[in-house]
């Protein structure tokens, strides 16, 4: 597998509560081989033609591409926002152990 098969995903959640449940979910379905939790996300965005704001928490999802339209679906499913951020960006480059377990921690 190449590197560029693997990719990180941006979540934004409304609560910390619902970061740990969409983090839950992602990692118990094998989704993701890890999410990191980053509570206390100051956002500002536009939002129904008005700038808006809100503090919410970041997840960081480590995972395959392959499992991307999976992410979004169960995202979709379980968030509470009517237009969830969920963005990848691919993964370039790593260290080789990490990516090995990447593959193995998420089917």
């Amino acid at each position: 597998m190449k590197e560029a098969d693997r990719i990180v995903v941006f979540i934004t959640a409304s609560s910390e509560e619902e970061a740990h449940e969409i983090a839950g979910l992602l990692v118990s379905e094998k989704k993701a081989a890890c999410v990191n939790i980053v509570p206390g996300v100051d956002s500002l965005f536009w939002w129904e033609g008005r700038l808006d704001s809100a503090r919410e928490s970041l997840l960081v999802v480590k995972t395959k591409a392959a499992l991307f339209p999976d992410i979004v679906e169960l995202v979709k499913r379980v968030h509470s926002y009517e237009v969830p951020e969920i963005v990848a960006l691919p993964i370039m480059a790593g260290s080789e152990d990490y990516l090995k377990w990447l593959d193995i921690a998420c089917q």
